[in-house]
């Protein structure tokens, strides 16, 4: 009966992630049939596994599911946040799977990854910070100099200017940009980069 409990409390946890805080804050569609899935799957054959007496099959279940993660992450372009709801999504489902002496500890443990989730990815966390792309139409050699463009085009203060290509021939900067913004500027920051510059 606990188990039946944990697998309940596994899904709403599940469509909680999903529905109440990964796809209203980015509303990318395609993650949500991926982190729904992993979090049965995982559900499904961990309850399997663990129902059994091979204690190193659940192990081995787990580990595969691990390296299945690895290959699907490697196989197309996440963010770093989709990375930590694709986790939390394994984790609900590795919790609602295992058999614990308390069905409180396990929700607990589901409520704390959703809590972590709810503030870690909240838009007013570090809201002032930005990062970004930029490639300028012009070749800058010199790190001051650079910088001192870049806060200008930004309107907003630089902390970190990372050049990743820099092309003398066709005079064009590839650089990646963080930076803070406060205020009015924080507005002025989601408008169009002035000419020179394109992200």
């Amino acid at each position: 009966m606990s188990q039946l409990i944990l697998f309940a409390i596994d899904i709403g946890a599940v469509v909680l992630l999903v529905f109440g805080l990964y796809f209203p804050r980015h509303r990318r569609r395609d993650l949500v049939v991926a982190y729904l899935g992993v979090n049965v799957g995982v559900l499904a054959v961990a309850s399997a596994l663990s129902a059994s007496d091979v204690g190193a099959g659940l192990g081995l279940g787990l580990a595969l599911f691990g390296v299945l993660s690895i290959i699907r992450l490697r196989s197309t372009e996440l963010d770093q946040h989709e990375v930590a709801y694709y986790f939390s999504a394994l984790a609900l489902g590795i919790l609602g799977a295992l058999s614990t002496t308390s069905v409180w500890l396990s929700a607990g443990l589901m409520g704390l990854i959703l809590v972590v989730m709810f503030v870690g990815d909240h838009s007013r966390l570090l809201r002032h910070y930005r990062h970004q792309i930029m490639v300028l139409d012009t070749a800058v050699t010199d790190h001051v100099t650079l910088v001192a463009q870049l806060e200008q085009l930004l309107g907003a203060r630089v902390h970190v200017a990372t050049v990743q290509r820099l092309d003398l021939v066709n005079e064009t900067t590839v650089v990646d940009v963080r930076y803070s913004v406060k205020g009015r500027t924080a507005r002025a920051a989601a408008t169009p980069a002035p000419a020179g510059a394109h992200r």
